[in-house]
């Protein structure tokens, strides 16, 4: 049934609520298993949703379409899908039974791992790739045995170690897909293509190669000018697809690049705010504090004191 409505959810617990599933484990991920006795109730779907962490889906058994972006991801019987934070998700086609895997991630979880910059790097979590991973049967053995070891973890007795396990699986099971992503695509590059793709590739790119050190802050200017498009057409296009202006979504992409170098680098407060773009330490640490209602001390204090 085709419905409408537009979703953010923020958190894992949040979505969770909204399907009628049981509060998650943890508060950072969350693992699902849907068969016949845990089936998938379609109605409780949205038509379109952004999520703030990463979904991998394992499709066991299952099959459909649905809506990546500005296009279309197919997906069949033994297939994986990726969808990174602030991408937008709409379903076309939703098939209830089957069998399914669908581990979400929140990026705060790996923080202080090198999987929180590492994860950036697969491409499969890109728009411009918009079909499924296709598994052998081998190679549904290998994803299948990951995810049970995940999910094993994530129902057993939490200790200190129960973290860096399964951030190891999830970097275990990431590295898998590379290798039969590559197998799939063997001459598959990189693309951008809608204006969606091009918005994610562009500020990417952006903070990614330390672009700020030169230009400064990123600015709803300097996207369009790249994208060619005005500053009015791009905020109202990505209000519209993710729910946020161009200056929200150069926000948010900024707080996650500055979690990620106050967890897994010893620069100065300063020298990471330099590198984002800002002139005066004051101007990051308010902006920060802002965001997320730590200092960049007090959050990067989290990862020295685990």
């Amino acid at each position: 049934m085709k419905k409408s409505g537009h979703l953010r959810f923020h958190s894992i617990s949040a979505i969770h609520q909204a399907f009628g599933l049981p509060k998650p484990q943890h508060p950072l991920i969350s693992l699902t298993h849907f068969d016949e006795n845990n089936s998938f109730n379609p109605a409780k779907a949205p038509a379109y949703d952004v999520l703030d962490f990463y979904k991998v889906t394992f499709n066991v058994q299952n099959s459909g379409r649905l809506k990546y972006g500005q296009s279309y991801y197919d997906y069949e019987e033994g297939s994986m899908m990726f969808m990174a934070p602030q991408q937008l998700v709409g379903a076309t086609e939703y098939h209830e039974g089957g069998e399914s895997y669908v581990l979400l991630i929140h990026p705060d979880f790996l923080l202080g791992y090198p999987l929180a910059q590492k994860i950036k790097q697969y491409s499969y979590f890109s728009y411009s790739v918009n079909e499924a991973l296709h598994l052998s049967d081998q190679e549904k053995g290998i994803v299948l045995s990951v995810y049970q070891i995940i999910e094993r973890e994530l129902n057993s007795r939490v200790d200190e170690f129960s973290q860096e396990i399964v951030v190891a699986q999830v970097e275990l099971l990431l590295s898998y897909a590379s290798r039969f992503y590559k197998r799939q695509f063997v001459t598959r590059r990189a693309s951008c293509t809608t204006i969606l793709e091009k918005t994610e590739c562009v500020i990417n790119d952006y903070l990614n190669n330390q672009k700020a050190l030169d230009r400064g802050l990123p600015t709803v200017q300097y996207l369009s000018e790249q994208l060619n498009v005005s500053s009015g057409y791009l905020s109202d296009m990505l209000r519209s697809l993710i729910g946020r202006n161009a200056q929200q979504y150069i926000h948010e992409k900024l707080v996650v690049k500055a979690k990620e170098r106050l967890s897994t680098t010893d620069l100065t407060v300063s020298a990471i705010g330099y590198e984002l773009g800002f002139e005066h330490s004051q101007s990051f640490n308010k902006f920060f504090k802002n965001k997320t209602q730590q200092s960049p001390l007090e959050f990067r204090q989290l990862f020295i004191n685990a």
